[in-house]
């Protein structure tokens, strides 16, 4: 799992910017850059100082950019080993040549994720911790990017690591009962036994219990604004971005495909489909477009059904109402500023548990209501979640499952007053699935696979 050459990569994004950084990271590190850097005031390159210079070929002498250079010595740096930082001007020529001659002096090309795969084989974080890294980048809003700050700060694996200890002090306790049945020792009775279980598996109970949320925080609650044409659906989307993105006109069928749109409310992703308006219809591109929306309507976490409240319930209406059984559905009542046709009894007789609001997105009445409903249903019906840590990541759920699974079976065994070693097996599973969260015993298969979803550099 671990090359031992030094390595190298750009560190920023590609393209125009005020600095492109060039990373090298490993033994050579120091060597590479004082080939390549020469401080404008000559002398060495102070460690842990920013110094001014050039960077330069070293076997031409062409002078390839002026610049910032720092070099860290090990361990304290981000990898545990000798690290380097150019900072040039953030054209891609500049950072393209000075990475061109680092690699020339002997480093190597970094592997995606490469500088954060150092860190965690040579101790600095875990396996959580790094997937933290992966998660801060692509954060959508703020509360994905807090989440995932709480768990590179080490939060997710302190409560692993508690959860662990206590797993560890009860197989202790059993194999001393196991070993030494003679021996003056406490006696682990099943009463207990059971009460120490079930006080391990309410812990991971509830931090699985966040495991909704934390999807949503880290990916996004998908939301299909869905109605009959002309009933405000593109104004609708205009209105929560805050600017000009559907083309609003009083032609039905206006919308001829779906169009996404990512918003912040209350610091959670939200993703936006504003789809065709559903009606009966012989133009065969608009036909292409209510299939679209359909699709949408389907695949969504949260349904906005639009109806005109100025007018009575189309037959498309009816059609929406009726899908919407079953799913997380607000109806709103809109152009509220034309007159109240549409009763809400009317909407409850068709959809009995939907969520109703009454709008005109023309006045901006009524949104804020519909971004709190919306917000409760990210946090399972709460103003907002009282768990501060929340598990984010498929892999940690999906082990903190088998886990749960685990404990229930020794939970089963006890009660059933069977023999010691069996429910040992089972404690020792799940203690050894929680160990594969934070990267104890994770395979180099499963390694190699966090850190493919890396971008270079990092």
């Amino acid at each position: 799992m671990f090359r031992e050459e030094t390595i190298a990569a750009v560190a920023t994004a590609w393209g125009e910017g005020g600095i492109g950084i060039v990373r090298i990271s490993g033994s050579e590190a120091k060597n590479i850059l004082e080939k390549i850097f020469t401080p404008a005031k000559g002398g060495p390159i102070q460690n842990r100082k920013l110094t001014y210079g050039m960077v330069a070929d070293p076997i031409s002498g062409e002078i390839i950019d002026e610049a910032l250079a720092v070099f860290l010595p090990s361990p304290k740096t981000y990898t545990r080993e000798d690290i380097a930082e150019v900072n040039c001007h953030g054209g891609v020529v500049a950072i393209r040549k000075t990475l061109d001659i680092v690699l020339r002096q002997g480093a190597a090309p970094a592997e995606p994720g490469e500088f954060t795969k150092r860190a965690f084989l040579n101790g600095r974080i875990d396996l959580a911790q790094a997937e933290a890294v992966v998660d801060l980048v692509k954060a959508k809003a703020e509360k994905s990017f807090d989440s995932a700050l709480l768990q590179l700060e080490g939060q997710l694996s302190l409560k692993i690591k508690e959860i662990k200890s206590r797993l560890l002090a009860l197989l202790a306790h059993i194999a001393a009962n196991i070993e030494y049945p003679d021996e003056d020792i406490e006696e682990l009775t099943y009463e207990k036994l059971l009460v120490e279980i079930s006080s391990i598996s309410d812990m991971i109970d509830k931090m699985l219990s966040t495991a909704g949320t934390g999807q949503i925080v880290k990916e996004g609650l998908k939301v299909a604004i869905t109605g009959s044409p002309n009933v405000g659906k593109s104004s609708l989307l205009n209105a929560l971005l805050g600017k000009s993105r559907a083309i609003v006109t009083e032609i039905p069928g206006t919308t001829r495909d779906v169009i996404e749109e990512t918003i912040s409310i209350n610091g959670v992703p939200i993703i936006l489909f504003d789809t065709a308006g559903i009606r009966a219809t012989d133009d065969e591109i608009e036909k292409i477009g209510i299939e679209k929306s359909w699709e949408s309507f389907y695949q969504a976490d949260v349904v906005v059904i639009m109806v005109d409240g100025s007018k009575k319930l189309l037959t498309g209406d009816e059609i929406l109402l009726e899908a919407g059984g079953g799913r997380n559905a607000i109806v709103l009542i809109n152009k509220m500023d034309l007159g109240k046709v549409v009763q809400e009894n009317q909407v409850r007789s068709v959809l009995p548990l939907c969520k109703i609001i009454c709008t005109s997105v023309k006045n901006n009445i009524g949104l804020d209501e519909l971004e709190k409903k919306i917000v409760e249903i990210v946090y399972g019906g709460k103003v907002s979640q009282s768990e501060n840590l929340l598990v984010t990541n498929a892999r940690h759920k999906n082990l903190l499952t088998k886990a749960l699974c685990a404990l229930r079976d020794a939970r089963q065994m006890a009660e059933k007053s069977a023999a010691l070693d069996f429910i040992e097996v089972d404690i020792r599973e799940c203690y050894g699935h929680l160990g594969e969260i934070i990267g104890e015993n994770a395979t180099e298969d499963i390694i190699d696979g966090i850190f493919a979803h890396f971008c270079l550099g990092k």
